[in-house]
């Protein structure tokens, strides 16, 4: 199974761990880091702007991708947000088990 890191900015704190507590519940993402404020400079309707953003790196699968995407759509505050999939090509195996474990489907039992 394959892993992604999923990349996407929120303008407060409050959204970005509202935004990481939904997708871990729906189990779309396995772990979610909230990064410190940065400050982001982009071009938006033709002007110069600025602003502080919070970063957040989000462990996903490929199969869980989709739903992810349209999660953070969902429930994103920005018109266009920065939604970028990165494949990870390495890390430690037991890690990437565990993001794809967390990202499956529960069975019934709810396991």
């Amino acid at each position: 199974m394959e892993t992604l890191l999923v990349l996407t900015n929120l303008p407060d704190l409050a959204s970005a761990r509202r935004l990481a507590q939904s997708l871990v519940e729906a189990r779309v993402a396995a772990c979610i880091n909230i990064l410190a404020p940065c400050e982001s400079v982009f071009k938006w309707d033709g002007k110069l702007e600025t602003g502080q953003e919070y970063p957040m790196l989000i462990k996903t699968t490929r199969e869980s991708y989709a739903p992810l995407e349209a999660a953070i759509r969902a429930s994103h505050p920005y018109e266009l947000p920065e939604i970028i999939a990165v494949p990870v090509v390495a890390g430690l195996s037991d890690y990437l088990d565990w993001v794809a474990s967390e990202t499956s489907p529960l069975d019934q039992t709810g396991q």
